[in-house]
């Protein structure tokens, strides 16, 4: 009973070390971690930072808005009747010139109309000739030779109808353009109103968007302006506003502008989204990079660098932030050029914290071994 007591006791007491040796070894590896490099960067001079100086820059006013592309003409070619197409004179994608014949219809009638119109202007000269050579010789009253005169006359008249409705089967390209896909062969019945293709003059877009009304006197006809698209990143497009409406409309409270752009090698297809952007001017203002501006809620701060009893440290200043451009933002207060700044990393930085500046230490260093050696 005794024995037993005693390795109860014994066994607790062997736990006990192992829980007490366990937590004087949790001890010293924190006190390890805490006077590791984080203690030693302490004694560097704090968190080492990128340093940004707050400049002066040029902000322009913009106006972003979207637009889709259209050709400077655009057209659905369709027939005015139902017929069967009996020729394709254009292949998908083709350049065609005004005028250029496209698709040829059945007409049938119509040449049957232009044989006959052309037989009776035949026979309307031989009446007009042979009473011409009756008057000449006093045989024939002037009168038969007018009424002769006057029929040749409609019959001519009926000739150059029957060929007009003859032409009229054979669509035309209205303008010069490019053809888009088409389905329609030869052989197929065509409806009113049904699309045989597109043809679109792409040599200048144009993108209608809407300008607010506020800028009405500040932008004119002739103002330039950039586009983007997707296609092609970031590679702006130059264009400038060639006219803006008369109305403003009512419920939006703005008018509608219309840009252009040259577009050589067809690059902007219509039906692209564009985003545009109109320059409105310019001006200059404080700026500090993106990344060293942090935004937090309705409001924006940055780390100035200011010096402490120890060094530098990270001092937070609430700024209003203007625009951003190129990679900068514009500061409207807060902050006075030549401020120096952290410039990224921010969300590792508390307020008030030693910071040094990358390369600035190095730099002590070797001005004090100069001195030193001199």
């Amino acid at each position: 009973m005794i024995k037993r007591h005693f390795f109860l006791i014994a066994a607790a007491v062997l736990l006990g070390l192992m829980v007490i040796a366990a937590i004087v070894k949790i001890s010293t590896g924190d006190e390890k971690s805490t006077q590791g490099p984080g203690a030693a960067g302490g004694r560097r001079g704090g968190q080492e930072v990128s340093q940004a100086v707050v400049g002066q820059r040029q902000f322009s006013d913009q106006i972003r808005v979207l637009g889709v592309a259209r050709g400077q003409r655009s057209v659905n070619i369709t027939s005015s009747t139902t017929e069967l197409i009996t020729r394709v004179l254009f292949a998908d994608g083709q350049l065609v010139s005004a005028g250029a014949p496209l698709v040829e219809l059945q007409a049938r009638e119509e040449d049957a109309a232009i044989i006959e119109a052309r037989a009776n202007v035949n026979q309307a000269q031989r009446e007009y000739d042979r009473y011409k050579a009756l008057a000449d010789r006093g045989i024939a009253p002037q009168v038969m030779l007018e009424q002769a005169e006057t029929g040749l006359e409609t019959a001519r008249a009926s000739l150059e109808a029957a060929q007009a409705r003859r032409g009229d089967r054979v669509i035309r390209a209205p303008f010069a353009g490019r053809m888009g896909l088409t389905t329609v062969t030869a052989g197929t019945l065509i409806n009113p109103g049904a699309v045989i293709a597109t043809l679109d003059d792409t040599s200048t877009i144009r993108v209608d968007f809407p300008l607010p009304e506020r800028y009405l006197n500040l932008l004119q006809p002739g103002a330039q302006l950039t586009a983007t698209a997707d296609a092609y990143g970031d590679e702006p497009f130059q264009g400038r506003i060639a006219l803006i409406d008369t109305r403003v409309n009512e419920a939006t409270r703005a008018a509608t502008a219309r840009a252009e752009f040259a577009n050589p090698g067809g690059r902007i297809r219509p039906g692209m989204l564009l985003r545009v952007v109109v320059q409105q001017g310019q001006r200059q203002a404080a700026a500090a990079p993106e990344s060293a501006v942090q935004y937090e809620g309705a409001g924006a701060f940055v780390y100035r660098i200011a010096p402490g009893q120890n060094g530098s440290t990270a001092q937070r200043v609430e700024v209003e932030a203007g625009a951003v451009e190129n990679g900068f933002v514009e500061i409207l207060s807060g902050i006075e050029p030549g401020d120096r700044i952290v410039g990224s990393g921010l969300n590792r930085i508390q307020p008030g914290a030693p910071v040094s500046v990358a390369g600035a230490d190095r730099k002590s260093s070797a001005d004090r071994k100069s001195g030193a050696a001199q």
